[in-house]
């Protein structure tokens, strides 16, 4: 699987379950909302992107064939 195709389903992951979590535990957790949102503009402007180093580092392929 590439690893765009991850990057975006851990980041849909911890959207959702943090809106969750900010609906039923605490509102403090839509702080992880917001961050998941800033460090995905972020990386639209500066084309780094922390989980890519993650990912790369446990051995997770650019693409897989």
């Amino acid at each position: 699987m590439r690893m765009h195709y991850i990057i975006r389903r851990i980041a849909g992951s911890f959207v959702l379950v943090s809106l969750a979590l900010g609906q039923w535990v605490s509102p403090a957790w839509y702080l992880l909302t917001a961050f998941v949102g800033l460090n995905l503009l972020q990386s639209s402007f500066t084309k780094w992107c922390l989980m890519e180093n993650i990912l790369a580092r446990l051995g997770v392929a650019e693409s897989a064939e």
